[in-house]
């Protein structure tokens, strides 16, 4: 399995549809099946780049901060 960010919107085969920008895990064939589509990237991963996308960065993270409260 692998994570991706779709470049597009994208209805799964559960009937579940994800928006541009959401980021899936999804097995090898599937992933192949989004590239063919360009519903994800070429690059390896579907970075909007060509790069892996390694999830938030910056600003956009709203996890841990590592200092507590």
């Amino acid at each position: 399995m692998v994570y991706v960010k779709l470049e597009s919107d994208w209805t799964d085969g559960d009937g579940v549809t994800h928006s541009a920008g959401d980021s899936v895990d999804v097995d090898a064939a599937t992933l192949a099946m989004l590239q063919a589509q360009g519903v994800v990237s070429e690059g390896s991963g579907g970075g909007k780049d060509g790069t892996d996308w390694a999830g938030p960065t910056g600003t956009n993270w709203a996890g841990p901060t590592g200092t507590n409260p």
